[in-house]
């Protein structure tokens, strides 16, 4: 298992393992025509948090970053206070575990908040602790004039997950989210769950910390997933003000986006999308509409 070097600066990061699994495996299959085949499934395993020593979870992943994985989980459930609290995650395969070190012990409601578990929409059985729901009114994302989308970057966006080299192409049956800044792709994720991969993105988020790659004002998410409460109140979370999903958007999503000012796409493929609120981001340069197909009778 190797791993990586402390970075050399003023911010003392977290050491990391960097200890990715194998992302797909060969079976053996047969066709409707009988034919034997050799295919690619996605592999798909399970990874108990442990923070100082004291389960958390068992979340299920593909395990492409599973520190970045533990990380963002840390960050969104609220489990410790600020990366600077991490003194090191180490993934060890062989026991299917992540270990959390941190410096001055967990957040002190640590306790409290994983007594109420949420079993949430999440592929895989996402999880949400604590009584997350009241932690909206403290979440501020920036106005309309400081962040927005012109149609034909969204245009941009369907087009860059659609080309991007994925396990989905290969194997199917994951989940892919991005975060973008403006056409930019910044960070591509796939896992078993959505919530794994926008988890995943916001670990590598925390990591950048002060810098603008760490912050979500300027920021695009986009998940190939249905936008469920979960996922929006996620989002929210990183400050990222616009998502898009090649998916729908649930009632609860919808109204908890509405609430919070988003932006939200969904039905997002090739030049196809409704945006289902938060209009006043969005430079919209309609399609013309096209003229019925006519037949002739002959």
């Amino acid at each position: 298992m190797s791993s990586q070097p402390r970075a050399a600066l003023t911010r003392l990061l977290p050491y990391l393992t960097q200890a990715q699994a194998p992302l797909t495996r060969e079976v053996e299959v047969r066709d409707e025509f009988g034919q034997r085949r050799t295919i690619h499934i996605p592999a798909e395993r399970p990874l108990t948090l442990f923070v100082d020593k004291r389960e958390v979870v068992t979340l299920m992943t593909l395990g492409a970053s599973p520190e970045l994985l533990a990380l963002g989980y840390l960050r969104n459930q609220r489990l410790v206070e600020s990366l600077d609290d991490v003194d090191s995650i180490t993934v060890d395969w062989d026991v299917e575990a992540a270990a959390v070190k941190t410096r001055r012990g967990a957040s002190p409601g640590i306790g409290a908040r994983t007594a109420r578990r949420i079993v949430t929409t999440g592929c895989g059985q996402g999880t949400m602790f604590g009584n997350w729901m009241d932690e909206l009114d403290a979440l501020r994302l920036p106005s309309a004039a400081a962040a927005r989308i012109h149609q034909a970057t969204l245009h941009t966006l369907n087009d860059a997950m659609r080309q991007t080299d994925s396990v989905h192409r290969r194997a199917g049956s994951v989940h892919g989210c991005a975060l973008f800044r403006g056409s930019e792709m910044l960070k591509f994720v796939e896992d078993v769950g959505r919530h794994n991969a926008i988890d995943t993105i916001a670990g590598w988020m925390w990591l950048h910390g002060d810098s603008p790659l760490g912050q979500g004002a300027d920021k695009i998410f986009y998940t190939t997933g249905r936008l469920t409460s979960e996922m929006v109140m996620k989002s929210a979370q990183l400050g990222v003000p616009i998502v898009i999903s090649r998916n729908g958007v649930t009632q609860m999503g919808y109204e908890l986006a509405c609430k919070l000012g988003m932006t939200l796409f969904g039905r997002a493929s090739q030049r196809h999308f409704i945006c289902y609120c938060g209009f006043d981001r969005f430079d919209a340069d309609p399609e013309p509409e096209r003229s019925p197909v006519r037949v002739v009778s002959t």
